[in-house]
């Protein structure tokens, strides 16, 4: 098999059944709940060491504040590695009975915070 068609198998997106039983961890960023109970997340502005080292050369914080809605904060919190997809959607739709789309906003939530790096699958 040529390598082109070889990568091109490896990159298969999961089906939603499969994608319901992956279960997404946290890594390690700092995060904290705030005073209103949502999620702070604590994310460096660069990952290089010469942007960590222009931050400190220029005096200003190598970390930016990411605060998280409700329906995020509750994701993130049960993001443990060992609940499912599944299970938190299911939370989810509990706690928020009457948003829309709320299936699609939690997976396109997920995604997001894997290619951000924050989450891991």
């Amino acid at each position: 098999m040529p390598k082109n068609q070889n990568k091109k198998a490896k990159k298969r997106l999961p089906t939603v059944d499969e994608f319901l039983q992956f279960r997404p961890k946290r890594i390690d960023i700092e995060w904290n709940l705030n005073s209103k109970g949502l999620v702070d997340l604590k994310v460096p502005k660069f990952k290089s060491n010469f942007g960590k080292s222009f931050c400190r050369a220029i005096k200003r914080d190598q970390y930016i504040t990411a605060n998280l809605d409700k329906i995020g904060s509750i994701v993130w919190q049960h993001c443990d590695g060992v609940k499912t997809v599944e299970y938190i959607l299911e939370i989810i739709k509990k706690n928020f009975p009457k948003e829309e789309n709320i299936d699609q906003r939690f997976f396109l939530f997920l995604q997001q915070m894997h290619s951000l790096n924050y989450l891991d699958f």
